[in-house]
């Protein structure tokens, strides 16, 4: 029969195991972590069978209470769509222009329409809408199409040169580079990036003007302001889409690009186009 060893330094019974000296004190764990323990273990079973918990090979056990977290999911975004139900009802039937006027309106348009504008919109314009090479920028008040509100409408909904859909704006720069030599190409460069910046080749700007005056008048006029029903940009400010100076200017009077814009009213639908088109226009360079 064992007796019971007892360790000298501490005066605890020990489990009479000893590995290299050391030997194992018994210290029961207390009675309440022991309780405390089974309670858990309890409460783990009830757990599983209340809710859903086993997974089974094509599906997971259900739980006594019939809980479902797609339930509660669904259940908030019903709730969620009801509670901006009358400000989507609203949209649906004012014009962006009376959206704009309507305050609590127009918070409600600002906020859907920037989350449309990061789903659709950042891939190109950026996502401060700052735009790139190619890619206008949205923050400023120079603008191809207009930048009133219901233009600003026109143009997401049916879009920039998109071919499938009929009233896309259109508008199109013959490529110069076939129609005027070489010399005029550079003089009318020379020209054109005098208007909003330093002259370079002050020799070349009495004839630019006349290259201009021969063949650019009828689209960005005699001030070359530009004109907004054909899309022709404003020449005289300083903010060029496909780069500034004489060399990226005679590139685009020699070969224009063109660049297009998907219509997206197919896509969206007239409700959310109407609040990306309030939103675009609150940026700060509507008109």
């Amino acid at each position: 029969m064992s007796s019971e060893h007892i360790d000298d330094v501490s005066g605890i019974s020990t489990t009479g195991h000893e590995w290299d000296g050391i030997k194992e004190l018994n210290n029961p764990l207390p009675r309440w972590w022991v309780i405390t323990f089974y309670v858990t273990i309890i409460w783990a079973v009830g757990y599983t069978i209340a809710y859903p918990a086993w997974p089974m090979l094509s599906s997971a056990t259900k739980g006594v209470l019939g809980y479902s977290s797609r339930n509660d999911v669904r259940n908030e975004l019903a709730a969620a769509e009801a509670a901006k139900g009358k400000y989507v009802a609203a949209i649906q039937e004012k014009t962006v222009s009376q959206i704009a006027a309507d305050d609590a309106l127009r918070e409600f348009a600002v906020a859907a329409g920037g989350a449309t504008f990061k789903v659709n919109c950042v891939q190109c314009h950026g996502s401060g809408a700052q735009g790139s090479k190619g890619f206008p920028n949205l923050n400023d008040d120079d603008w191809l199409w207009g930048g009133m509100a219901t233009q600003v409408e026109q143009t997401i909904m049916h879009g920039i040169r998109f071919a499938s859909d009929p009233d896309t704006r259109q508008s199109e720069m013959p490529a110069f580079g076939a129609i005027i030599t070489g010399d005029q190409i550079k003089q009318v460069s020379a020209y054109v990036a005098g208007l909003s910046g330093p002259v370079q080749n002050k020799g070349l700007i009495e004839p630019g003007a006349k290259v201009f005056a021969e063949n650019c008048v009828a689209c960005h006029g005699a001030n070359a302001k530009g004109n907004r029903e054909f899309g022709a940009p404003d020449l005289t400010d300083a903010i060029w889409l496909y780069g500034s100076g004489e060399t990226a200017i005679a590139a685009q009077v020699r070969e224009p690009k063109h660049g297009v814009m998907p219509a997206w009213i197919g896509r969206l639908g007239e409700t959310k186009v109407k609040e990306l088109a309030v939103y675009v226009h609150s940026l700060g360079g509507g008109k």
